[in-house]
């Protein structure tokens, strides 16, 4: 059994949106690589680069009352001000809003920031403009989820971004999602952006490397009290 658990580990799980690209790409391999030799090489270093793409690891996240984690993998590209998106209801004042862009290197499971309730997801279709642009926030395809905490409620907004053509999202309006709980996945280059109510402090700075499920994103007032922590 320990030989088997060492084997299991040496394995990252793969999200299954990525089993039919996978597919397609070791068919890929065979077809094309039948043809002409060189292009079974081609094709198997992009369906590599699928197989890392689709990856789930998982993630020890921290417990704690008014703890936010990343919802995502990358880099923080923005903390500042903004209107959350129209759909959720949230009003026109802006809250503090916190962005996570993802490379096309970056691991693109999505995962709960809280533990909280989901009250409404918004679909918006747009743009596919670069994530990494602060007007994708306004203009690019997204899908939004309002979820309700003690402390009220956070907006978590998907962003489609300059070659990502779908977003998928796990949860539906009704259900309650742990904090690092995984929600949903977006393909190949994307963004998601955090909407924090009054009374969090953030405590992720513009430039960070963010890890989904796992770095603290914000916390309601000074006091971080982590009670212990969940794998998932």
């Amino acid at each position: 059994m320990d030989i088997l658990a060492s084997i299991r580990k040496m394995f990252v799980p793969i999200h299954r949106e990525g089993y039919v690209f996978i597919l397609a790409g070791v068919a890929a391999m065979l077809v094309l690589g039948w043809l002409w030799q060189p292009l079974f090489w081609l094709c198997g270093l992009i369906t590599s680069w699928i197989i890392y793409f689709f990856r789930d690891p998982p993630r020890v996240t921290p417990i704690g009352e008014g703890l936010i984690v990343s919802p995502a993998d990358g880099r923080v590209s923005a903390v500042l001000p903004a209107v959350p998106p129209a759909e959720l209801g949230l009003g026109p004042a802006p809250r503090m809003r916190v962005s996570i862009f993802m490379s096309i290197f970056d691991c693109h499971v999505n995962r709960s920031p809280v533990d909280g309730r989901v009250l409404k997801i918004a679909y918006r279709p747009g743009l596919f403009l670069n994530a990494d642009l602060d007007k994708a926030s306004e203009d690019n395809e997204q899908n939004a989820l309002l979820i309700e905490t003690p402390h009220g409620p956070i907006a978590l907004v998907q962003i489609a971004g300059l070659i990502a053509r779908r977003i998928v999202t796990a949860v539906m309006e009704g259900e309650s999602p742990q904090a690092g709980e995984r929600i949903g996945i977006i393909r190949f280059g994307s963004r998601v952006d955090v909407y924090l109510p009054d009374g969090f402090q953030v405590l992720a700075g513009e430039g960070q490397r963010a890890i989904a499920g796992e770095s603290v994103l914000a916390s309601f007032g000074h006091d971080i009290r982590v009670r212990g922590f969940r794998t998932a």
